[in-house]
Parts: structure tokens; C-alpha cells; sequence
């Protein structure tokens, strides 16, 4: 019997000369599957499975795997360029004829702040009177000064807090009194306006000076406090000539404004 047809060495009757040749070469074959090698033990014989072992990696990439893999990716790439979106830069189109280089996205504006009002806007107008007002209260005086300005001299009044209680007088001579001591005072000039506040004082807050000198001034020439005394502040205006005023009053800070007009 050919040894093919045994499965094991077991199976080779004992004494045939199979097996003296199995025995003399060491070689356990496998019948149809595997060549004859060298084995001590059948337990100890490699055995082949009909399958390749799970994980093991191929013995070699077959020669045409790679060229179907390229032909598939030409294959996705060309489909892709055919039916996808086209990205490339076409003629310029600008809806209603405007230049796009200038278009732009909707602008948002904030609503129109109406603009806080200076000084100098809608003052009331010249009068050839005396003037009075102010408010009900206690204020100290800061300073004073004296400018000239296009059409008229002002003299400004300062406070700390409010305007008090005033008024302003015109009278023909420069000629003032000083306090309540009796005595008089001449500023320059040949008319003058004295100008009274109450519920107010300088003593301790005044800054500046309290005789202001404008010889170059049109209207006015000279400035001077004549009192400052239980209450009552006093500035008397020498005048170059008898003229119309416009008085009012600013806030932030507190000011009393004679303007005096040279026009």
C-alpha cells in the first residue's frame, strides 16, 4: 500500500517495509497535502490550515493591485472635476451697474445728537436798561476778567456754585462809593455801570485781581471791586461813554456776563 493512503504513522502496520523506511528517515508525510520533513514527534508536526492565519500580513502585494488602485483613483478624480462645483474665477458681474471695487454692505448710522449749545448762541439782544436776576442762595465769588470781543467788552463775574441775586446799573460818572465807609472812588473813563450782588462774598475764595485796567479796550476801561462787605459784593465798570449792555448769565461753571456795545 503507498503511504499516501495512511493517515498517521500509526496506522503503517508494524513489521512492513514502510515503515522500516518511515523509521529510517525520520520524514512523517501527509498524504496529498505537505512534502515528507523531518519530525521526532507526531505531536510536534507543523500543521497547514486551509486558510491563511487571521492578522497575518500577505505574503507579497499581487502585481496588479497597485495599477487598479491608480486607474480608480483617475477614475474618482475625473468624476469629481466633472460634477463638482466650478471654482474657477469667471467674468466679473456687478448688479445695478455699480462698480464693485466701490460696493458696499448697508450702512448703519447712529440717530443725530442734537450738539450742546455754546456760549454766545441766542443771548438776548442789547438794551439800553438797567438789569437785575440771579437766583435765591449763597455763593462765593472766584474771579473776575475782562475781555474784548468782536462788537463789544465783557466783563465775566465767577462763582462756585450759582449766580446770586444781582444787579446792574448804569449811571452817567465813574464815580463809585466804597462800601460803607463814605468815601468814593473815580475809574477811568467819563460814564460807568455798578454792578451788585448779594448773598455773596470773596473774602477767602477770590483768586486774581480786583482792579482790572484796559485803557486799549474801546468801551471799557477799567474794572475795580468797591465792596465786599456783610453780604454785598460790588464791581464798578469805568466807560470811555455811555453804551448798551446785555447781561445774562452761563452755568458750569457760574458766571454773570455784562457785555457792553461798541457798535
Amino acid at each position: 500500500m503507498d503511504a499516501r493512503s495512511y493517515r498517521s504513522i500509526d496506522e503503517i502496520p508494524e513489521g512492513s517495509s514502510l515503515e522500516a523506511l518511515v523509521q529510517k528517515s525520520g520524514v512523517v508525510p501527509r498524504a496529498g497535502v505537505e512534502p515528507a520533513r523531518g519530525c521526532p514527534h507526531r505531536f510536534l508536526r507543523p500543521t497547514r490550515l486551509p486558510f491563511r492565519h487571521l492578522g497575518a500580513a500577505p505574503a507579497g502585494a499581487r502585481p496588479y493591485y497597485r495599477p487598479v488602485r491608480w486607474a480608480l483613483v483617475a477614475v474618482l478624480i475625473s468624476v469629481l472635476a466633472a460634477c463638482g462645483p466650478d471654482f474657477s474665477p469667471s467674468a466679473s458681474y456687478t448688479p445695478g451697474g455699480i462698480d464693485a471695487g466701490h460696493a458696499s454692505g448697508p450702512r448703519i448710522s447712529n440717530p443725530p445728537v442734537t450738539p450742546p449749545t455754546p456760549p454766545g448762541t441766542h443771548l438776548p439782544a442789547f438794551a439800553c436798561a438797567d438789569a437785575s436776576g440771579g437766583k435765591t442762595g449763597v455763593a462765593n465769588v472766584i474771579t473776575a476778567r475782562a475781555g474784548e470781543q468782536q462788537g463789544y467788552d465783557r466783563f465775566v463775574l465767577q462763582f462756585d456754585s450759582i449766580v446770586p441775586t444781582y444787579s446792574v446799573k448804569r449811571q452817567p460818572k465813574p464815580v463809585f462809593p466804597m462800601g460803607a465807609s463814605g468815601q468814593t472812588v473815580t475809574l477811568s473813563g467819563t460814564a460807568g455801570v455798578l454792578i451788585t450782588v448779594h448773598s455773596a462774598t470773596g473774602a477767602t475764595t477770590f483768586v486774581g485781581s480786583r482792579d482790572l485796567i484796559h485803557s486799549d479796550f474801546r468801551i471799557l476801561k477799567e474794572a475795580r471791586q468797591t465792596q465786599d462787605f456783610e453780604g454785598y459784593v460790588s464791581w464798578a465798570l469805568g466807560l470811555s461813554k455811555p453804551v448798551c449792555m446785555r447781561v445774562f448769565t452761563l452755568s458750569d461753571p457760574a458766571r454773570l456776563v455784562v457785555d457792553l456795545q461798541t457798535t
